[in-house]
Parts: structure tokens; sequence; C-alpha cells
């Protein structure tokens, strides 16, 4: 994986706002209607819908009109990449800690008479 994977990026800017956050949730329960989603934010539907649009740029979010009603739905794998970064990252600062942990028992070890 890349230093700078822009997937990556826009999954973690569109996970970085607890409105956003907030949607997924509701949205892990089933598909709803943009109307839906936007009464429990207080906010209005235009904000709501830029907030959508960041969710379906990540991927997070897929989107479907019929006539006038605008429907969304969790993509649940679109979380995959994030998990293996943090899997990824989680393992190198296990390793880190073991060597770690390591050295500061062999020093103890040095030190006693």
């Amino acid at each position: 994986m890349a230093k700078h994977d822009p997937d990556l990026s826009a999954l973690f800017h569109a996970l970085a706002d607890p409105t956003r956050r907030a949607i997924l949730t509701r949205l892990a329960e089933g598909p709803a209607r943009v109307t839906e989603l936007a009464v429990p934010t207080g906010l209005r539907l235009p904000t709501v819908m830029r907030h959508l649009a960041v969710l379906a740029d990540a991927g997070l979010i897929a989107t479907a009109k019929d006539g006038r009603v605008r429907t969304c739905a969790l993509v649940p794998e679109a979380l995959s990449p994030a998990r293996t970064w943090l899997d990824d990252q989680r393992a190198v600062w296990e390793a880190r800690l073991d060597r770690l942990d390591d050295y500061v028992t062999r020093l103890m070890e040095d030190r006693q008479p």
C-alpha cells in the first residue's frame, strides 16, 4: 500500500465527522430516505446532502432515486481498506512494543547483581 492512498484518505475524512458517523450508524440498521436521515441531525437538507456526498465519494454509501425520493444504503465492505490499514498499524506497533519490552528486560537483567 502506498504511503498516501487517496481512497483511504477519503475514507478517513468521511469517518472524521460525527454527523456522518451517525448517518452510517443509522444506515447499519437498513436503507433510509434522505429526509429520514436529516431529521435527527437538526441540519438543513442541503447540508445533509453534502454529508451524504462525502460518504458516497468515499464509497461508504450507495444512493438510489425513485421519483423524488432518494434512498441511501450502507456499503459495509467499503470499510475494509480502513480495517486493513489499522490492522497493519497495530502489527507494526505491537512489534515495536515487543522489541522495547525485550530491550528493557535485558537492561534489567544486566543490572541485577
